[in-house]
Order: C-alpha cells, then structure tokens, then sequence
C-alpha cells in the first residue's frame, strides 16, 4: 500500500549557497471507487483511510446514509496487469435492498486532488437528494447549533495543531469535525481538501454517528460547492474556511440553511449564510 509521504531530492538554494538534500513530500496516488463491481470514480488522493474516503463518497453521492446499507468495502485483488494488488482500487457493496440513486455510472467520473466532481451537481440535485433537513429555521423544536465568534476564532490554530503530516511535508489539506462547544472530534489530511472531508464523513458513517446535525466542519483552504455539498449530505449544520467561498457554495448554504463562514482567521471572519447559528448581537451593538 502507498505511504502517506515520500522522499525526494531536491536542490536547495538558500542566500546563494547551493546544495543536494532529500525532501519529504506528501505522496500522491490514484484510487479508483467501484459501486457494487462497477466503475463509479477516480480520484488523486493521499494513501490511508481509503475505505472511509470511498464510503464518504458515497454518503455525498446520497447512496449511503446508515451503517447497515454499507455491506463491505474491499480492496481489488488483480488491479494491474501482472494480477498484483496496487491497493489503488476499491469496491463498495451495498447491502441487500439498498437502492441506487441515479448517479449516472457510465460517466466514469475523474475527480482531481484540488476541485472533487466539477460542474457535476446542482443546486436543485443536491436539495432533493439530502436525507436529513439542516435548516432549523423552519419550526424545529431542537434548539439549533449557536456559535460563538470566539469559539469559531480559535478552531483554526486547534486544526493546524493537529495535522501531523503537514508538519512533515507543507503540502496537506486538512479538514476537522468539532462539536458545538468546540471538542476536536476528528482530522483527516489529504492532498485534496474533498477528500479529507469525504474521509471524516465515511469514517463517522462507518460508526453510525450520521447525521452530524450538531458539529462545525473546518477546513484548511477554501470553500466550493463540493464541500458545501459533501456537508449538507452528512447533515453537517456549519462549514467554515479559512480562505474565501465560491459564488455556487453560497448559493447552496442559502438553498439548504447551510451555515457558512470564510475568511476566518484569528478574530476576523466572514459569515455568507446561516448567520442564525452565529452569536452576532455583541457585534452588531458595536457596530
């Protein structure tokens, strides 16, 4: 199985002075995703967690939303030409009974480390096919999610804190799962940020903890559509960033009740949508 990092030479050049060192670099691999035998994806990730990325997928895909209609995940034997086993592949059962949206098989999805299912979903697609309502505007009688801004100040630097392959390499994304008072639950490092989530997401299908209706999903770069997405599918109430939204992801946290925060570094942040879940009154008397 590939490794999550590896060493490469480089020249280093520092105030003039030349030399030839070894670098640690993230490692960068192919896995291919297959649905019940058939082909469904192929994404550039960082080796580990491979079964919970799949079932992460697959969760924001609206195929999988419980533990039980997951029936196995298995790596492909024979996945090179020789027979050897490239662990680069693997195929996702479903259990028994378990029906199969239209995700469009034939399509042969290729997903890269930076951008996930580009120009794949729509609004009016991912509205329909969510299994859990996030939006608690509409009369729920459960309290919804309420953020302080100081608490959400301080998620950043508890993120960067954890995420060991960084230290080692500079190259990772990450994405992290709190709950509402600011408990690290989880951190995944990926070279791509969707994957990252996608391995939070299916590791918490795989121990029947979806939805994740009172947690704050952080990650590491900006926020696009696909996470946005990849959040309101695992019921996740609040997405923030630390770099900026993109228009399509704004759109969607308004369509769905998404919370939504960019730019948010150190006290400074950015709210786009959901601002309900957000203690905003000492900020608004001051301004």
């Amino acid at each position: 199985m590939g490794r999550v990092t590896e060493r490469r030479k480089v020249i280093r050049i520092r105030d003039g002075a030349v030399s030839a060192r070894p670098d640690t670099l993230v490692a960068e691999e192919p896995l291919e995703i297959r649905l019940n035998g058939k082909a469904l994806a192929i994404t550039m990730r960082t080796p580990g967690d491979d079964f919970a990325l799949a079932a992460g997928f697959l969760v924001s895909e609206g195929v999988l939303g419980t533990a039980d209609e997951l029936q196995s995940i298995v790596y492909c034997a024979g996945a090179t030409v020789d027979g050897s086993n490239s662990y680069n592949v693997v195929d996702v059962r479903t259990a028994p009974g378990v029906v199969i949206p239209d995700i469009t098989l034939e399509r042969n999805v290729y997903t890269t480390s930076s951008c996930g299912l580009c120009g794949k979903a729509s609004l009016d697609a991912v509205r329909t096919t969510a299994r859990w309502a996030i939006d608690d505007t509409l009369g729920d009688t459960t309290p919804p999610v309420r953020l302080e801004p100081e608490l959400l100040a301080s998620l950043p630097d508890r993120l960067r804190a954890a995420q060991r392959v960084f230290d080692r390499t500079g190259g990772l994304h990450a994405a992290a799962l709190f709950t509402e008072d600011g408990e690290l639950l989880d951190v995944r490092e990926d070279v791509g940020r969707h994957n990252a989530v996608d391995k939070l997401v299916g590791r918490a299908l795989q121990s029947g903890q979806l939805p994740l209706s009172r947690t704050v999903l952080l990650v590491s770069g900006r926020a696009s559509f696909e996470l946005a997405q990849k959040a309101v599918m695992a019921g996740i109430p609040v997405l923030a960033a630390v770099s900026a939204p993109s228009s399509l992801a704004v759109d969607l946290a308004a369509e769905t009740g998404l919370t939504l925060v960019g730019f948010l570094r150190g006290p400074s942040m950015n709210v786009y949508a959901g601002e309900h879940r957000i203690a905003l009154r000492a900020a608004a008397a001051q301004g």
